[in-house]
């Protein structure tokens, strides 16, 4: 327990930092774009990739990934029902549905995955199955309801292979498939750039708390409260129920699991919003918001299951 408390308050000192440095402007009006920008394509890949290259394949394909892909559909799935009775719309309900189940599980999981869990490599089947199944279908449902522009198939279905985190991840994986191992001067750079990934990501989120407006003021405020509130609370509460009372997972299992579940919802969510040009200021407050109570919710969890 005091391991898990100890990595929230590292977490937090960090992004305390950024915090500073964005209201200082030590770094300028796109700081934030470039760490992020450095943790997405370089940093968080290798950091990744070491990792995955050397870890157990049968811990990361085990039963955890699967609670995690239940808990998104239960969540998902009530958005969808709401949605539907109130006649939102297909583009603003699968934006919506995303938003209450799509996990960061790349900015702020890996920081999370580190410090609290222990383990970097316990994101990437979450990351890897929303890549590889979960965005696949939902631009598909957007393309077939006629939202924005189309995008063709085959963009669609390489999808996974144009994100850099999904890219170093699938390498790790099939590093650690073959039993290959890495040279030292090949494997020494990557670990050196992997290092940057977690302190640029919290920096990052530090800085994008200066000047940010509040969320459920406009027009989608109900949309926006009922997606948070299932990626806050509902799919943690379904991960641990269904950790603990189908799958019987026991220990740093189950907080390996619902803290993955607890994660906000994913950024580039909006950048999918922002191409299809529907449901704009849903993702953007939904992932604010949800961003806001993973602080209080994650801590939370920590001190009931660590």
């Amino acid at each position: 327990m005091r391991g898990v408390l100890t990595g929230f308050a590292v977490i937090a000192a960090v992004i305390a930092t950024g915090y500073v440095i964005g209201r200082r402007g030590h770094l300028g009006p796109d700081g934030r774009q470039v760490l992020t920008r450095l943790a997405f394509h370089v940093a968080g890949p290798a950091l990744l990739f070491t990792t995955l290259s050397r870890a157990d394949l049968s811990v990361i394909l085990s039963g955890r990934l699967l609670v995690t892909a239940l808990s998104m559909a239960v969540a998902a799935g009530i958005f969808v029902a709401v949605g539907a009775a109130l006649r939102w719309g297909v583009g603003r309900t699968t934006i919506g549905a995303l938003c209450s189940g799509y996990v960061n599980a790349g900015n702020l999981g890996i920081p999370i995955a580190v410090y609290v869990l222990g383990d970097a490599s316990l994101v990437a089947p979450v990351l890897l199955f929303q890549q590889i199944v979960v965005t696949p279908i939902a631009l598909t449902v957007l393309d077939l309801s006629g939202q924005g522009d189309r995008v063709p198939l085959l963009r669609r279905l390489t999808t996974p292979l144009r994100n850099p985190m999904a890219v170093g991840s699938l390498s790790g994986v099939a590093v650690a498939a073959t039993g290959w191992t890495v040279p030292g001067p090949v494997m020494a750079p990557l670990t050196l750039l992997g290092n940057m990934a977690v302190p640029a990501v919290l920096l990052a989120f530090g800085i994008s708390l200066c000047g940010g407006s509040l969320p459920c003021r406009g027009g989608d405020r109900y949309a926006v409260a009922l997606s948070a509130f299932l990626k806050s609370f509902v799919q943690p509460l379904v991960a641990w129920a269904l950790a603990v009372g189908v799958f019987g997972l026991r220990g740093s299992a189950v907080l390996d699991t619902v803290v993955t579940s607890a994660l906000p919802a994913a950024q580039n969510l909006f950048t999918y919003a922002s191409r299809y040009r529907i449901a704009e200021n849903l993702a953007r407050e939904s992932i604010l918001l949800s961003t806001m109570a993973s602080v209080p919710v994650l801590v939370v969890i920590a001190a009931l299951l660590g």
